[in-house]
Order: structure tokens, then sequence, then C-alpha cells
């Protein structure tokens, strides 16, 4: 029925509540790099750097790209001295923050039906970090050791949530229509967007939202990809 499925991370596969996760997060990073920079101006440039980044609709631009440059600008230190920093944060000090999320039941199953219908998967999760971050938030949720044909990632997405280009670009990586592609989510305002270029969407821990052709749980999801499969 549908050629790719899409599943959003956060809250959908990953039981992780994103304001109470950056407090940590925050303070774990902000640590790291202060030997760089002032703990409270870095927490100040991530956030305005993320907010710009989130915000940009250049197609030319990839996320990280965009970031990098806001980020950057006028600070002492050069792209090529601390993104080494960064990514030894991503790929070690990261990790250690996993007794802050949980795994979802249903969730591991339900990536199973999803790749044991035929459809390419995609692991959709808001292009904010960088492809390690993504991958250990996978391994939290127990769903890592899958042949996933995409994890949008701010490497390589020129797109954020919640805006509808970010849906179709990914559509256009698979050259799909969007109409082919089921998009799973937990977050209104965020994954129903998808339906805006055509996607069918399945609103998981909420109902009525009519741009949700689909409702229900994990385990729903799981019946519909089984009955997919007949």
């Amino acid at each position: 029925m549908y050629q790719a499925i899409l599943f959003d991370l956060d809250g959908t596969l990953l039981d992780v509540e994103m304001e109470e996760f950056f407090k940590p997060y925050f303070a774990l990073l902000t640590k790291k790099l202060a030997p760089y920079i002032e703990p409270s101006r870095l927490l100040q440039k991530l956030m305005e750097s993320t907010q710009v980044m989130t915000d940009n609709l250049d197609p030319n631009r990839t996320n990280q790209e965009v970031f990098l440059e806001h980020f950057f600008r006028d600070l002492e230190y050069t792209p090529q001295e601390l993104m080494p920093v960064f990514d030894e944060f991503y790929s070690h000090d990261f990790s250690t923050l996993s007794n802050y999320v949980a795994k979802i039941p249903g969730a591991r199953e339900a990536v199973e039906a999803a790749f044991a219908t035929g459809a390419r998967v995609v692991v959709a999760t808001n292009p904010v970090f960088p492809v390690a971050a993504i991958r250990t938030r996978l391994k939290w949720a127990g769903v890592d050791d899958f042949p996933y044909a995409l994890i949008t990632s701010y490497e390589g997405m020129h797109f954020c949530k919640p805006h509808p280009e970010y849906y179709a670009e990914i559509a256009s990586i698979l050259s799909l229509r969007p109409e082919d592609c089921l998009m799973i989510g937990d977050d209104p305002e965020r994954d129903l967007p998808a339906a805006e270029v055509g996607m069918a969407t399945f609103l998981v821990r909420g109902d009525g939202d009519v741009r949700a052709r689909y409702h229900g749980d994990l385990f729903d999801v799981i019946e519909l990809l089984r009955r997919m499969r007949k």
C-alpha cells in the first residue's frame, strides 16, 4: 500500500520528555565546551543558531551549514578547532544521558512490521542533531540495528520540522511521490504537516486531529502494517 514508512523518533519510538532531557544534555555539553566558551554564552548561541536552522528554507544549504555559519559568527574559535570537540561529545559523552529516556512498548515490533511490508523505512526525526546523536537515540529505543533507507540528520537535510518542505525532501530523496509515503508520529504540530504534501499520517498518542488518516498507539500501527502484508 505504501512504498515508504516514516517513523518519528522522540515520543514515537523513544520515550523522552524533551524539555526534561535538554536540562542534563545542555549541562553536559556546556561542561564539555567550558574550556572554550563560557557556559551561558554557549547556551545562548546554541539556542539562537538552532532557531535560525529551524527557520531556514534555503534549499541550497544543509541544516548543518546554516547552523555552523550562525554559531561560529563572532566566535573566537573556528569550526576546525571546535568541531572535533563536538564530534567527541556526540560519539562518547552523549551516550551517558540514557537514564533520561526509556523504551516504548511496541516500538521495535512496529519497526519490524514496517520492514515486513517490503516498504522502505525512514527515521524521520527532526534533523537538528548530527547523525551520531540520532544513532545513539535509536540504540536507546532498541531499534538501531535495522537497514533504514534514510535517517534524517542535520548533515544531509535542508529543512526541519514542522515545514512541509522537510517531508517533500524525504520523498524526493527516495524518488517517491509523497502519496506513496506513510508518516507515523506523536506530535500534531511537527509530524502532521506531512499531510500538506500528500503523505498519509498516523498520529500515535492522540486522536481527533482531522489531518491524520489514522489514530491509535503503536500496537494499532503494528496491526495496520500487518494488514498491509496481506
